[in-house]
C-alpha cells in the first residue's frame, strides 16, 4: 500500500500544541507497514483516556484537553487516524474502508496495550471508538460519547449529512481547515484553519479525508452494517459506565444521546451532559467543559 507522509516543517509552532510525536507501526493489510501518530502526556502507568479524533480533523482537535487530564494524574492519549494528523496517508481512496480503519486501530490499540481506558470519542472517533469498546471491552473502563454515533443504515441519513456527503464527494479542493471552523460555533482564526490545513499540502494528501463520508453506512446493504449490528448487541448489554456528552448546536447528531441513553445499560442513571453553545466540534469551542465532564464522571468510579 503506497503511503504519502506530511513533512514534519508543516507541524512546527501550530497554536496551543507543544507536544512530543509518538509513533507505531501497524500492518497496512496488504504486507506492508503503516505509521501511527499519537499525542502521549501525564504519567505513562496511569489509567489512559483515548481521545478519538473524527473526520476530517486530527488530535490538534483534543488540544485544550489533553493537558487538563495529564494535570489530573491521568494518562492523556489522542492518536490521528490513519490518513489524518502526523499518520501515514494512503494514497488511493480505495485503500481506505471502515474495516481498514478497525483493523489499523485495533493493531495500534494493541501494540500500546492500553487498559482501563476512559474512551472520549466523536464523529468518526465513535464509529471506530465503540466498535473498538464493543470488541475489545476487556480493555475499557468507560465511555464518554460526544456528537456521534454508531450507525446501522436502517434510518435515512438526514439532510445535514447528505449535503455534506454530496460536498464533500464532489468539491474540487477540499478546504479541511475551513470545514472544520464551519462546524464550531462562531469562526475559528486564520492560525487554527491552518493548522488543520497542516497535515494536508495538497489534495493527494486528502484520500482519507474524501473518503471517510461515504463510508458511513446509510444503507442496510453496506458492507459495515453486520459488525456495526454485533457492536450494538454488545452495547445493549454493557454495564460499565457511558456518558452523553453532545452539544446543543449540531444538526448531525442532536437526537443521538437520548438513542444511548435508552439503550445502553451503563448509560442508567448517569449525569449526562448536553454542552450548550456547542457546535459540531464541540472539542475546539468547548474542550476544557468537556474535559471537566469527563473527569467528573471519572472520579465517580
Amino acid at each position: 500500500m503506497e503511503a504519502l507522509r506530511t513533512p514534519d516543517e508543516r507541524f512546527a509552532r501550530l497554536p496551543d500544541y507543544p507536544f512530543e510525536p509518538h509513533y507505531n507501526e501497524v500492518p497496512d493489510g496488504e504486507g506492508g507497514r503503516l505509521r501511527i501518530h499519537h499525542v502521549d502526556e501525564g504519567p505513562e502507568d496511569a489509567p489512559p483516556v483515548l481521545c478519538l479524533h473524527g473526520e476530517p480533523s486530527w488530535s490538534f482537535l483534543y488540544r485544550h484537553m489533553i493537558p487538563i487530564f495529564a494535570a489530573e494524574g491521568l494518562r492523556s492519549v489522542a492518536p490521528d487516524l490513519v490518513g489524518f494528523g502526523r499518520s501515514d496517508k494512503p494514497t488511493k481512496r480505495t485503500d481506505y474502508s471502515y474495516q481498514h480503519h478497525m483493523d489499523w486501530m485495533r493493531a495500534w490499540l494493541a501494540a500500546l496495550d492500553l487498559r482501563e481506558i476512559t474512551l472520549v470519542c466523536q464523529d468518526w472517533g465513535s464509529l471506530l471508538g465503540l466498535r473498538l469498546a464493543a470488541e475489545n471491552p476487556e480493555r475499557f473502563a468507560r465511555i464518554v460519547l460526544a456528537n456521534g454515533g454508531l450507525p446501522t443504515g436502517e434510518a435515512p441519513p438526514g439532510d445535514a449529512f447528505q449535503r455534506w456527503l454530496d460536498f464533500s464527494q464532489r468539491v474540487p479542493e477540499l478546504p479541511v481547515g475551513q470545514i472544520v471552523s464551519g462546524g464550531c460555533a462562531g469562526e475559528l482564526t486564520p492560525a487554527v484553519v491552518a493548522a488543520y490545513d497542516a497535515p494536508f499540502p495538497d489534495e493527494s494528501f486528502k484520500e482519507g479525508a474524501r473518503a471517510f463520508p461515504a463510508l458511513v453506512p446509510i444503507s442496510p446493504d453496506d458492507p459495515a452494517v453486520a459488525a456495526n449490528q454485533r457492536a450494538w448487541e454488545v452495547l445493549r448489554t454493557w454495564q460499565k459506565p457511558f456518558l452523553t456528552a453532545f452539544s446543543d448546536g449540531d444538526p448531525m447528531t442532536r437526537r443521538g444521546a437520548a438513542l444511548f441513553q435508552e439503550a445502553v445499560p451503563g448509560a442508567k442513571g448517569q449525569p449526562h451532559t448536553t454542552i450548550v453553545g456547542g457546535g459540531h466540534f464541540l472539542q475546539e469551542t468547548h474542550g476544557p467543559e468537556l474535559a471537566r465532564v469527563t473527569l467528573d464522571f471519572i472520579r465517580r468510579g
